[in-house]
């Protein structure tokens, strides 16, 4: 372990005081009918912090802020989800929380090796091509979910930590150029490109465009990458042209797209707050309602919205539990996806591959709250670790697994091929 003890404690006794001052909240200003439903709330948060606080010395990192941020806003979200229309615990949520910090080990050792990630490319690609078939064959007339007896699985969401890896590069696949007429070019960006394209007409035929802002933010922050490794030769003039003509493609996009989207776009919600407008226009009065300090947990009336817990989550932590813990909550979020970016990563893969999981979180989250707020049309997609969904909070989960590796990477060197000892003459073995 690298860590300090010291400040590891330190960060361990901060984690237990945040989570027990919510708890001490809930018990002097929560609407519960037993004092037992506290108890059994702020016992499994207080045993999941302990435990998890174990487990990470068994891992060896470099720095453990993002594992003490992560196992924070975690169990900050179980409270949240346990409080929803009252003190309840959520053991549901619970559950996909324990599930999002193991798929954040899976992620981290996974990760770890950049020079292994890149031999791997081909079936990074394999498998994103596998998940696409598996949505267009088993979930339905145009839908993007598996449904089982009691739960569903949501296949798209797997694809974006594959094409966050897909779109990571390093820089010697940017110097294999080749000639095609008058231009240099790399093949694997025109794969890249390809693939998006792919991504992009399954979202569609899936009417699931809600998510496509996460995948063009992934891509963008690639792209980027790509054509501004060090020491590139690549003209202003041509960054330029790219980006205005993706202005010019979302603007035809938006000219263009299904009439829902049309409706969503131009949808007036106070002229229409029992139709189109009802989530949005019941969720700006839910936080208006909870002020900066809410109306107390399990006091809100937003429970009684659809998509609540997910789609308009924001709104409801707002309503009940303030502005303030809203903001606060956003912050924590914010600043576990930041750490990796500050710390630069070691190798240029895994800078590039941050990225994408960061330009992931930042846009999921925006697309959510400014779509609670009224700023954007509503899109339906969720927070992560605070949103309920077992698909979306195990990817979440692997993805800051990756963010993690990006801070402790494992460099193997090749093998060298040993040396055969040369044969001593015999006249040497003679006096």
């Amino acid at each position: 372990m690298y860590a300090n003890p010291v400040a590891y404690i330190f960060s361990c006794i901060f984690v237990l005081l945040a989570h027990c001052s919510m708890l001490a909240n809930i018990y002097f200003n929560g609407n519960y009918e037993t004092i037992n439903s506290v108890i059994v709330l702020g016992a499994a948060v207080l045993i999941l912090d302990i435990v998890y606080f174990i487990l990470m010395l068994f891992f060896k990192q470099i720095s453990y802020a993002v594992d003490f941020l992560l196992i924070l806003i975690l169990n900050m979200s179980v409270i949240f989800q346990s409080c929803f229309g009252g003190v309840s615990f959520n053991l549901r949520h619970y559950i996909t929380c324990i599930a999002a910090l193991a798929a954040c080990k899976v992620g981290f050792l996974f990760c770890r090796n950049y020079k292994w990630l890149q031999d791997q490319k081909l079936y990074i690609y394999g498998g994103i091509g596998v998940l696409m078939v598996v949505i267009l064959l088993f979930t339905g007339a145009r839908s993007m979910w598996i449904d089982f007896d009691g739960f569903s699985i949501q296949p798209s969401e797997f694809i974006k930590p594959l094409f966050v890896l897909a779109c990571s590069t390093s820089i010697m696949d940017q110097q294999r150029k080749h000639k095609i007429l008058f231009f240099n070019v790399v093949y694997e960006n025109f794969a890249l490109f390809g693939l998006t394209a792919a991504i992009v007409l399954l979202q569609w035929w899936c009417r699931d465009l809600g998510s496509l802002p996460t995948f063009m933010g992934i891509y963008a922050s690639g792209f980027l990458l790509r054509i501004c490794y060090p020491k590139a030769k690549f003209s202003k003039k041509k960054l330029i042209a790219a980006g205005a003509l993706l202005i010019a493609v979302g603007l035809v996009a938006m000219k263009f797209a299904p009439e829902y989207v049309q409706h969503r776009l131009h949808v007036d919600i106070w002229s229409d707050k029992t139709g189109d407008g009802y989530q949005q226009s019941q969720a700006l009065i839910g936080i208006a309602s909870g002020g900066w300090f809410g109306v107390g947990a399990g006091k809100g009336n937003l429970c009684n919205v659809f998509a609540y817990d997910c789609d308009i989550v924001f709104s409801t932590i707002c309503e009940e539990w303030g502005l303030l813990y809203g903001l606060m909550m956003v912050c924590v979020i914010l600043i576990m996806i930041a750490i990796p970016l500050i710390n630069p990563p070691r190798s240029y893969f895994h800078g590039t591959m941050s990225a994408g999981v960061c330009a992931a979180f930042v846009v999921q989250m925006a697309l959510n709250i400014f779509g609670s707020c009224n700023l954007i049309p509503f899109t339906g997609v969720t927070i992560p670790f605070i949103s309920t969904g077992g698909s979306s909070m195990v990817v979440s989960g692997l993805m800051i697994g990756m963010l993690m590796a990006c801070q402790s990477p494992v460099f193997k060197e090749p093998k060298k091929p040993k040396k055969k000892a040369k044969p001593v003459p015999a006249w040497r073995w003679t006096e």
